[in-house]
């Protein structure tokens, strides 16, 4: 059948990653790709969906609240 939409989400991997003040850390960083049907789910939608699983992914906690 065919499908509305697709998530993919990568495995993390761990990357240096410089800051705002020049200092260098190592961060897991994860991909994520959505690929949707426009005539079917709008891309604004698809977008504020992908922001809100950034968001709980980079603070699980969250979603306790």
């Amino acid at each position: 059948p065919p499908q509305a939409a697709i998530l993919a989400v990568s495995a993390g991997v761990r990357r240096l990653v410089v800051d705002d003040e020049d200092q260098v850390d190592v961060h897991t960083i994860m991909e994520v790709s959505l690929a949707s049907d426009h005539r079917v789910i709008d891309g604004a939608l698809a977008a504020r969906f992908v922001a809100e699983l950034r968001s709980i992914l980079e603070s699980p906690a969250q979603m306790l609240v």
